[in-house]
């Protein structure tokens, strides 16, 4: 029963904030995002290397990292411990010599969105909340859902009106409350309603980005202990993030000074976020160098890859901070490239991921392409979402199976017409 936190910190106008308060948003409605601080020279002296490799590999081996005090109120569905895949058939398909997948897509609601779900609903279980509410377009609301129901919380979740079923169905299963809400645009509609519903009744916000609760943010750090580990105690040369609201990059980010801070690396890697050209503000905002807090929103989402269609990238600061620190980039590709990703992926390593989950293959192959990424770099590619969370995309893209009578002649005759062979 202890926590490793020091005290939380609003990241636009500075006030400090300590657990005993159950700060969940700044008090000054900023909306800046509460910084979790760590008292990391007393995490040094029970987080050791020797420590770990006696723990099991999944998420809460970090537990000094991550800010639940009691470990009771801990709720798990065995998150996290996902395999980094080294991909030597994309590997030659590219001509490069180290490209490693970090396949997300094996966590229990198959998505990384767990990893932050996990924390966030052992917080509220912590502070002594019963009902919990999002604004997702779909991933963060499904593992909200699954963890809420794992713990006994009453789930109300507004998504995008665009948001594929596969998510919606597993919110129903889940028994949340699913409402599609309308009107996509500058101003995100399902974040108003869970804004509005909150402040009535009282509930735990839990979206997928740091301004509306700083817990989840925590754990999608574990991804970077983990390649850390994964990769024999080194860190690559490069992490592609693909981003939405830029909360995982900025958890990636941290991950990463974490173990620095610990003395477990001494250098960070490069980090790369990818957005689709349908969708792009945090990519502008950093190609135009634009100041924090002030960033233009997107006019009009549209893009295939609907889990990045936050049109105002709530962790921009973080994120941006992320690029400046690890002198990293930003890039948007179009849908066209990303479909080619998702075959690609599939194809030669076997991975079925969603458009969202597979930007960042496809922001890889741009900056490759481009010379940004060296054909000798070690990189790392963040594979977020599995593919039959968005089955209408991907019927657009693969198409349907041809109906056949059961002889051979009928075989023959469609394979050499559908799949253009013969035997």
């Amino acid at each position: 029963m202890v926590s490793y936190v020091k005290y939380l910190k609003c990241s636009r106008c500075g006030h400090i904030y300590y657990l005993n308060e159950k700060p969940i948003v700044c008090k000054n409605r900023d909306l800046g995002r509460l910084d979790i601080f760590y008292d990391y020279e007393k995490i040094k002296n029970v987080m050791t290397k020797e420590a770990l490799a006696k723990r099991p590999f999944y998420q809460w081996r970090y537990r000094e990292l991550m800010p639940v005090s009691d470990d009771k109120h801990i709720v798990t569905l065995g998150e996290g411990g996902t395999p980094l895949i080294k991909a030597k058939r994309l590997a030659e398909k590219f001509g490069v010599r180290n490209l490693y997948l970090k396949d997300e897509t094996r966590n229990p609601t198959g998505s990384f969105k767990d990893r932050g779900m996990t924390v966030a609903v052992s917080m509220a279980l912590e502070f002594g909340y019963k009902v919990t509410v999002t604004a997702s377009s779909g991933n963060a609301a499904a593992a909200l859902a699954a963890y809420s129901a794992k713990a006994g919380l009453e789930t109300y979740a507004f998504v995008i009106e665009e948001a594929g079923y596969g998510k919606v169905a597993q919110l129903l299963f889940y028994g949340a409350k699913v409402f599609r809400v309308k009107g996509l645009g500058k101003e995100d509609p399902t974040v108003k309603m869970m804004k509005m519903t909150y402040e009535k009744y009282g509930w735990y916000p839990s979206p997928s980005f740091g301004p509306y609760n700083p817990y989840q943010i925590e754990g999608p750090k574990a991804i970077s202990y983990e390649i850390v580990e994964q990769l024999g105690w080194n860190t690559p040369d490069w992490v592609i993030v693909p981003v939405g609201a830029a909360a995982l990059l900025t958890s990636v980010w941290k991950g990463f000074r974490d173990f620095k801070e610990l003395g477990f690396i001494n250098d960070l890697p490069h980090l790369v976020a990818i957005q689709s050209t349908g969708n792009a503000p945090f990519v502008r905002a950093w190609k135009e160098k634009a100041e924090p807090f002030k960033i233009k929103p997107w006019d009009k989402p549209e893009t295939i890859a609907t889990g990045l269609e936050d049109p105002y990238p709530w962790d921009h600061d973080g994120g941006l901070k992320a690029l400046n620190e690890t002198k990293g980039v930003a890039e948007a590709v179009p849908d066209e490239l990303i479909l080619e990703a998702m075959k690609l992926l599939a194809k030669y390593e076997g991975i079925f991921a969603e458009p969202s989950g597979v930007a960042s293959l496809a922001g890889y192959m741009k900056l490759l392409e481009d010379g940004v990424i060296d054909k000798g770099d070690t990189a790392v590619i963040l594979i977020t979402g599995h593919g039959l969370k968005d089955p209408d995309i991907v019927k657009k893209v693969s198409g349907d199976a041809p109906v056949i009578e059961p002889t051979l002649e009928n075989f023959e005759k469609t394979l050499k017409e559908f799949y253009g062979k013969t035997k």
